[in-house]
């Protein structure tokens, strides 16, 4: 497998095309101000050893030497072997709720939004431990697996989106259901489910799911994302009505989050304007006891920049040594 050290730095090759214009220039500048000092047939008596093929090639070689010293930049790596890597910690699928009511802009600058910034932030405090993404609305499907990528868990929480879903609701019991059968081994203490949701459960049918979850070992803690008093949902005509034309309010049920989260032994949390509820439990999973955990990546990257540094340097000094003047090989190579 190939990766880049420094992708950052791939706009260097900008100034590939801009040298080359910068040569072109020079070479016929050069050549309008020979023609203005004499003529074709005078100039050839004067410069009998001046070769212009020469001079193209000296250039192209400069050329060919600065695309070496780029990649040299930005340091071709190449992962020699696939290892197993072990780690202690715990399993953590955060469950988000994409439903169209967590548009809803009682937290700012709305429920969803302040959701991913706030799982974000609480991957960058994990060490060791395996984290998923699930979403769910009326359906729940796993959006990112269990990982010790924490940037591809990051990335997967970024594109998280109200239309992932296009089964309305917020079945929080097939969320449960979904994180159940995604966890894998038989360890009865590492097995976390967060549930980040405005608790809206339109199904009632959730004593099932906490059973089998309860079964497996899995602490669920949950997260309210809302108010009691409710706020209206955004929509393109402006709040979303029933059908008898009043606006809707997305309450929070923080009586089912609540019993939910007893109920596994994990705990229930309202979202705040600080944010620090998935701090709260990171603290508690923090005193979890660890499990070895492994994943299978590419490792001991090697770089390869010394190779197109040394192509570079070998190429600059056969362009110090290639005289302008015709040689020998000048005709057979046609550089006169």
């Amino acid at each position: 497998m190939i990766r880049l050290a420094h992708p950052q730095l791939l706009w260097l090759f900008w100034l590939i095309p801009i040298v080359l214009f910068l040569l072109i220039v020079s070479f016929k500048l050069r050549s309008q101000d020979r023609r203005k000092f004499t003529n074709p047939d005078m100039l050839e008596r004067l410069t009998p050893g001046l070769s212009n093929g020469k001079s193209w090639l000296k250039g192209i070689i400069i050329l060919i030497a600065l695309i070496f010293l780029v990649f040299a930049v930005v340091d071709p790596q190449i992962g020699t072997r696939m290892e197993e890597v072990k780690r202690e910690g715990v399993d953590i699928l955060v469950a988000v709720d994409v439903s169209a009511s967590m548009m809803a802009e009682d937290i700012k600058p709305n429920r969803l939004m302040k959701t991913k910034h706030s799982i974000n932030a609480f991957i960058d405090k994990l060490r060791g431990d395996r984290i998923g993404i699930l979403a769910f609305a009326g359906a729940a499907f796993v959006q990112c697996p269990l990982t010790l990528d924490y940037s591809a868990a990051k990335m997967f929480t970024d594109i998280l989106d109200t239309s992932l879903i296009p089964v309305q609701g917020t079945a929080v019991s097939e969320a449960i259901k979904t994180a159940t059968a995604s966890f894998v081994g038989e360890d009865k203490s590492q097995k976390v489910l967060v549930i980040i949701t405005d608790g809206e459960d339109h199904e009632a049918k959730i004593d099932e799911a906490l059973s089998e979850a309860k079964e497996r070992g899995i602490v669920i803690y949950t997260i309210g994302m809302g108010s009691p008093g409710g706020a209206p949902i955004p929509s393109q005509r402006g709040y979303i009505q029933d059908k008898q034309g009043s606006v809707v309010l997305s309450r929070l049920n923080e009586t089912l989050l609540t019993e939910i989260a007893l109920e596994t032994g994990g705990g229930y949390y309202r979202a705040t304007s600080g944010g620090d509820e998935l701090d709260k439990i990171y603290n508690k999973i923090f005193g979890m006891d660890k499990t070895e955990l492994s994943s299978r990546q590419f490792t001991n990257y090697e770089d390869r920049f010394q190779y197109f540094a040394a192509a570079a340097l070998l190429l600059l000094l056969m362009e110090v040594f290639i005289s302008e003047k015709k040689g020998a090989w000048s005709k057979f190579f046609k550089l006169d």
